[in-house]
């Protein structure tokens, strides 16, 4: 075999749409059951450490023990999440992963923030089809309670998202968004802020 297939997690990782129907599907289900058996340890836990350690375990890299996450928190599948140092989640957080998450040093998630980084096509015909988009948080952001973050979108060092804000769109460095869709409100003046 000179060019092995590439499997499913792989494919996702690469941007590649998953028909309904892809004989590797089941793979993804399977893997969302294993992380929700780690899940409801870590989510039972209030030990900081047994929860970075439970997490590391789910993401398939070390949590540094700088970040703190407040459990609750749910996700389908970790193995592309990728979190960075002094990173704070609070309660009740949603990751899809399956698109790909990376956060940043020095990001804070608010209570019931959810990052999905995987949707479906608006066809009919396709509408179970998965289709990935690796979400991004550049460091120093704020995200602020209830705000979810859609497939694709990257959002900008020491970026700020409103609460309950909906982000279709990339949001750029030093800016505040809110609303649905979010949209700019301000530019964060970094030399007054120091």
């Amino acid at each position: 075999m000179d060019n092995p297939k590439k499997n499913i997690f792989e494919r996702l990782k690469g941007g590649e749409t998953i028909a309904g129907s892809d004989p590797e599907g089941y793979k993804m289900r399977e893997a969302s059951y294993q992380t929700k058996e780690l899940l409801l340890k870590m989510n039972a836990s209030s030990e900081p450490d047994e929860i970075r350690k439970i997490l590391s375990e789910i993401v398939g890299a070390e949590i540094h023990e700088s970040t703190d996450v407040f459990t609750p928190i749910y996700i389908n599948y970790g193995k592309d999440i990728k979190i960075g140092k002094s990173v704070f989640i609070n309660f009740d957080c949603v990751f899809l992963g399956l698109g790909g998450i990376t956060i940043e040093d020095h990001v804070l998630i608010a209570p019931k923030v959810s990052l999905l980084s995987e949707g479906h096509p608006l066809e009919i015909e396709k509408r179970h089809s998965l289709v990935p988009g690796r979400i991004t948080i550049k460091k120093n952001a704020w995200i602020g309670a209830n705000a979810t973050i859609l497939p694709g979108v990257t959002i900008g060092e020491n970026a700020v998202v409103a609460a309950g804000a909906i982000v279709s769109k990339d949001v750029p460095a030093n800016t505040v968004v809110g609303g649905i869709p979010a949209k700019v409100i301000k530019t964060i003046d970094n030399e007054n802020n120091q």
